[in-house]
């Protein structure tokens, strides 16, 4: 009797097993799918980062440095008749370049914050952080442009801390949903197919500082694909207002969001 308990036994671990993996993967995969339809997932009152929108789409263009691909990209946008785009700016550019602001505000694009200077907030003391986008208001406020209620970290990386800091000034911590990759200059094609995989409600990262020099080029293509997708370009603050925006809770200093656009626990990271 006692190999037939044995073998039984070993049986019903097995189905156990088996039921436990599969209702493992079951979880998963609405835990996937909740995360791509869900509005919003994070405790109310928490803070958040904003990626993703419920309607139209927007192109953001982060600008830090140069001023030799900024006025091309800016040609073009009204060549193909763009009339709605997101432009996000480091004080210490917004200084150096009033010209090209000028321009930016002419043409009715939004202007949010990309910091004063390129640092990465997560290795910044609180002071610090709140110092930096200080400075930044006040480079916008000497170049005769309101105060930004949109902020975009430097380098992309968020935790806690930072996404407090920015409530507290009343600003939103936006990223971004679908990346061009337009800095690493992989081709125009390149560039195109990876905007090519936007929907409805993605924030779309570009940039227009001199290192994206592909990106003047993808553009006329990039409208065509949108234009067939039949996708409205609006602000970032036209997709999320009066709309639940979809946002990431960050619970604990321990995590930040890298500019890759992954929620990292550094706790588990090996130096």
């Amino acid at each position: 009797m006692m190999p037939f308990f044995f073998v039984t036994n070993i049986r019903k671990g097995k189905q156990l097993l088996l039921l436990v993996i599969i209702a493992f993967f079951t979880a998963l995969f609405f835990y996937v799918e909740f995360m791509a339809v869900s509005p919003s997932f994070s405790i109310k009152g928490d803070p958040k980062i904003i990626y993703k929108g419920e309607k139209g789409l927007a192109l953001t263009f982060n600008i830090g440095w140069g001023d030799e691909k900024a006025e091309g990209i800016l040609k073009t946008l009204k060549q193909e008749k763009v009339s709605a785009a997101t432009f996000f700016l480091s004080g210490s550019w917004v200084e150096r370049h009033p010209h090209i602001v000028k321009q930016i505000a002419d043409q009715g694009y939004e202007i949010g914050l990309l910091g004063y200077s390129y640092k990465d907030y997560t290795e910044l003391e609180e002071g610090e952080i709140g110092a930096d986008i200080q400075k930044g208001q006040e480079a916008f406020r000497k170049a005769g442009l309101k105060r930004a209620t949109l902020l975009r970290t430097p380098t992309g990386d968020v935790d806690r801390r930072v996404l407090k800091i920015a409530e507290r000034q009343q600003m939103s911590v936006i990223h971004w949903s679908i990346n061009s990759m337009d800095w690493k200059n992989p081709g125009t094609s390149a560039i195109v197919e990876n905007v090519s995989h936007a929907k409805k409600g993605d924030i779309v990262l570009l940039h227009a500082s001199d290192a994206a020099k592909q990106t003047a080029k993808a553009i006329p293509q990039i409208k065509r694909v949108i234009d067939q997708k039949h996708l409205k370009l609006l602000t970032v603050s036209e997709m999320i207002s009066n709309s639940d925006s979809t946002s990431q809770e960050i619970t604990n200093k321990s995590f930040l969001f890298k500019g890759t656009g992954m929620l990292i626990d550094v706790t588990r990271l090996e130096y």
